[in-house]
C-alpha cells in the first residue's frame, strides 16, 4: 500500500505536543481501496499527518504494506470528536485530556466491538485491503480460530462449549467487505482479552514496532494497539497508543495530559484508563 506523505510544517506548539494539525478532506481513491468502511462522503485526517514526532524524534521505518504502514494512514475525525458507545451515547467528551483523537471507524450497533475486538477489527480490516484474507483468522480459545475464507466460501461455524469449531456450508458464497463484517461480529461475540493473549505469540521488548499490542487477559482484562513509533538519537523510544473498551465504543488513540506519545523507556507502559502493562504484556497476532 503507497504511504501517506508527513505533514511538513506544523506550529512550534503541535508539534510539542503532537496536537492534530491537518485539514479534514474526503478520501482519496487509494484511502477508500484502504479503508472499505468509509463512505465518500466522509472529512477525514490521518493518523501520520494528524500527529508530528516530538522534538527531536523520528518516525521509526515500517515496511511498506505492512500493519504498521496502513495504520499511519488510519482515518480520524474531526479535532474534539467526542468518544461514542455502540448506542450513540458519549463515552467521553471531546476535551478528554486522555483521548488525542477518535477514528472514523463504525463500533456497530451492539455491544461487541470492544478492546480486544477493536485489534481484531483493524488487522482484519488491514489484511482485506491489503489482499492478504486468506491470513485473516482469529483465536476464540482452547486453540480453536475462526477462519474468514470459510465464512466467505458460505460455511458457517458451530460452537460448542469447549469452543470446539465445526463448520457446514449454511449460505452464498460471498466475500465482500459486508460479509467481512459480518464474519467478525461472530468473532467478537467470542474472542476477548484471554483469547487473545493466549492465542498469539509474545514479542521481545527489543523488537516493539507499529501493529503490535499489549494485552492483559482477564474477565475483565484490557488491550491496547501500538499505532506508530518515534526514536531519538539516543535510542529513547515513544509510541502513539489506541484503543476500544467498554461498553463497545470508538476506537480512540490515547493522551496523558494532552500528550500522546507515550514512553517505552520504563519497566512498564502507563495508559490512563487500565492498570500499567509490563513489557511481559506485548504480543503481535501471527
Amino acid at each position: 500500500m503507497p504511504r501517506l506523505p508527513l505533514a511538513l510544517a506544523l506550529a512550534a506548539s503541535s508539534v510539542a505536543l503532537g496536537a492534530p494539525a491537518s485539514p479534514l478532506h474526503a478520501p482519496t481513491a487509494d484511502e477508500l481501496a484502504g479503508a472499505p468502511w468509509l463512505g465518500a462522503d466522509e472529512r477525514v485526517r490521518s493518523l501520520a499527518d494528524s500527529f508530528a514526532p516530538p522534538p527531536g524524534f523520528h518516525r521509526v521505518d515500517v515496511a511498506g504494506g505492512s500493519f504498521g504502514a496502513w495504520l499511519r494512514r488510519l482515518p480520524l475525525r474531526a479535532p474534539g470528536s467526542p468518544v461514542r458507545a455502540f448506542d450513540g451515547s458519549v463515552v467521553h467528551a471531546g476535551d478528554d485530556a486522555r483521548v488525542a483523537a477518535v477514528a472514523e471507524l463504525d463500533v456497530g450497533t451492539r455491544d461487541l466491538q470492544q478492546c480486544a475486538d477493536s485489534i481484531i477489527r483493524l488487522d482484519a480490516e488491514w489484511r482485506f485491503a491489503a489482499n492478504h484474507r486468506a491470513q485473516i483468522a482469529y483465536p476464540i480459545g482452547h486453540g480453536s480460530r475462526l477462519a474468514w475464507t470459510r465464512w466467505a466460501a458460505g460455511e458457517r461455524p458451530r460452537i460448542s462449549d469447549h469452543d470446539r469449531v465445526t463448520w457446514r456450508r449454511g449460505a452464498r458464497a460471498d466475500d465482500s467487505h459486508a460479509a467481512l463484517r459480518a464474519f467478525l461480529d461472530v468473532v467478537f461475540g467470542w474472542a476477548g482479552t484471554a483469547t487473545l493473549e493466549d492465542g498469539t505469540k509474545r514479542v521481545p521488548r527489543a523488537q516493539l514496532r507499529a501493529g503490535d499490542f499489549f494485552v492483559l487477559g482477564g474477565h475483565p482484562g484490557h488491550a491496547v494497539l501500538v499505532l506508530d513509533v518515534v526514536e531519538d538519537d539516543a535510542g529513547h523510544r515513544r509510541a502513539l497508543l489506541g484503543q476500544g473498551y467498554m461498553p463497545a465504543q470508538d476506537f480512540h488513540v490515547l493522551a496523558h495530559g494532552g500528550d500522546p506519545w507515550f514512553s517505552l523507556d520504563g519497566d512498564t507502559v502507563d495508559t490512563p484508563f487500565w492498570r500499567p502493562f509490563p513489557w511481559t504484556a506485548l504480543h503481535r497476532l501471527p
